[in-house]
């Protein structure tokens, strides 16, 4: 299957987890103690192919950081520290950067607030539906201008928005060489990031090659540093196994491994760097004329699963039900489900909701039989059929007549998105960093409109987001805390497993940040 047949509001939530997240968040660094090389090759495995390299399309984004620089960087322990931007200041509406002088574009062109601005422009211009920018600029219009003799770039937003820093100061920014041609973005890179794309190929792999006189990295992190490779060489490798059994050959220098094959890695002399995750996110269809638009149906159904069965299931072992919807380490980040998910006796929910069932007949409510189209795919997760087999047997035995289908991608998304014809979706998590990542799936339009496909309705919800939205950065916590907790009580979804992948270093040590993204200033090679 080509990722290109994937519709623009699944693009938007697939690739956030590339984009958001690729500075926020978590602690996670390997280290080994042999001598560096320098001026080496590092290869990396990434676990699908590139189709673009523009920094702001559906595919770009989770490479962009090798070739393009933000005007703020997120450091693994989920600090925010300086990028092209030396300084900086934000209000719920406004933010200001103040650029470092003598950066440059891998062109050779000086880099001014005006370009700066321009790129902040361009992204967040609707009309240019750019699926990858959408997913980590402010949910709310805004406006860039810039003083180049100051060298400030200034941002106002129509509306209040607490994570201005998190957001503008996160997106990658592209050269005005790059915004002259977008069209060449594809398979070229105009940055001003620590390497350049030096060779495409279709399908991988992808070269790039380290820029002299680079200064301006995260916390002012430079490519002058010894160990630091010369070239990193991506190259795509699908199946986690085989990318195992390349890590143990040499084959690659870093790889991402989650499942099964991560027993075999330890103890191998690896370096590793843990990544939090949410396995699997379950969404209830809310729309008009679907059973689940009854509140306390959801909750009847959400109380009868062994939520420590699924994950178990979820992360094939011992699991650790899920505790937020984002991974530990995302902003805000709490233990909120155990607290606020329904929890009652299923049946006599049921039955005080005016649902009976005679014998071992099927459960109805004024003569319409319980049935529910349970759907998921192995292609976000290959664990999620299993999950979705468990919730199954549970509500079967309460007498619904569950219908388990078993989707490929496309099918998936074209029942989210398209025709809405599911109950019950397994899915995988958005697993956006910042709490306000989740609002567009939890509110407002359906699609084609909108990005929530299971028409969620929570008032309660709605009215706590805001309120976050008036407070600045971190300190609107507690309020979207209580807004994940409204939508627990109410059972409009369910994260079923808090999980763990590991990127696995061979000969190398990197920082990551949350969501597994390698800091490329980061990475040095080992004899």
């Amino acid at each position: 299957m080509s990722r290109r047949t994937l519709p623009v509001p699944l693009a938007a939530a697939v690739t956030a987890t590339a984009v958001a997240l690729a500075g926020c968040g978590g602690t996670a660094r390997s280290s080994t103690s042999t001598p560096l090389v320098d001026h080496g090759t590092v290869r990396i495995a990434a676990s699908s192919e590139t189709p673009s390299f523009d920094p702001y399309s559906a595919f770009g984004a989770a490479q962009a950081r090798y070739a393009y620089d933000s005007l703020l960087n997120v450091a693994p322990d989920g600090t925010v520290v300086s990028g092209l931007a030396s300084s900086w200041q934000a209000t719920t509406t406004t933010a200001v950067f103040t650029l470092r002088p003598g950066i440059t574009c891998s062109d050779g062109t000086p880099l001014t607030a005006s370009a700066v601005a321009r790129a902040l422009t361009y992204a967040g211009d609707p009309a240019n539906q750019l699926a990858g920018a959408r997913t980590v600029l402010p949910g709310v219009p805004f406006t860039a201008s810039a003083d180049d003799r100051a060298g400030t770039v200034s941002a106002t937003a129509a509306a209040p928005f607490p994570f201005l820093t998190r957001t503008l100061g996160l997106l990658p920014v592209v050269c005005p060489a790059g915004l002259d041609r977008p069209e060449a973005l594809d398979r070229a890179t105009q940055g001003t990031g620590p390497y350049v794309l030096t060779r495409y190929t279709p399908g991988g792999p992808y070269e790039f090659t380290v820029r002299e006189g680079y200064t301006w990295g995260p916390a002012g992190a430079g490519t002058a540093e010894p160990g630091l490779p010369a070239r990193i060489v991506l190259s795509v490798v699908p199946q986690a196994s085989t990318a195992a059994n390349l890590l143990l050959t040499g084959g690659v220098e870093i790889a991402s491994v989650n499942g099964p094959d991560r027993a075999r890695l330890t103890g191998r002399g690896l370096t590793s760097a843990d990544v939090a995750t949410v396995v699997g996110l379950t969404f209830f269809n809310q729309r008009p004329g679907r059973p689940l638009a009854d509140p306390a149906l959801r909750r009847a159904l959400v109380s009868a699963l062994d939520r420590q069965g699924l994950a178990n299931v979820a992360v094939g072992g011992t699991g650790r039900p899920a505790t937020d919807f984002g991974a530990e380490g995302a902003v805000c980040h709490a233990d909120l489900a155990s607290a606020h998910l329904p929890a009652q006796n299923a049946a006599a929910a049921l039955r005080t909701a005016g649902w009976s069932r005679t014998a071992d007949g099927p459960l109805g409510k004024d003569g319409h039989p319980l049935r529910l189209r349970l759907i998921t795919s192995p292609d976000i997760g290959p664990t999620l059929p299993s999950a979705a087999e468990l919730m199954a047997r549970a509500w079967t035995a309460l007498g619904a007549d569950v219908r388990l289908v078993t989707e490929s991608l496309p099918a998936l998304v074209n029942a989210m998105y398209r025709t809405g014809d599911f109950d019950v979706v397994v899915g995988s998590t958005p697993g956006f960093a910042l709490p306000v990542g989740f609002v567009p799936f939890f509110s407002g339009p359906t699609p084609a409109q909108g990005l929530n496909f299971a028409g969620v309705a929570n008032p309660e919800y709605d009215a706590l987001v805001a309120r976050a939205l008036q407070e600045t950065d971190t300190a609107g916590c507690g309020t979207w805390n209580q807004a994940s907790a409204a939508l627990l009580r109410s059972a409009d979804a369910l994260p079923i497993a808090d999980g763990r992948s590991t990127v696995y270093g061979h000969r190398t040590t990197f920082a990551t940040t949350f969501g597994g993204q390698i800091v490329p200033t980061s990475i040095r090679l080992h004899r």
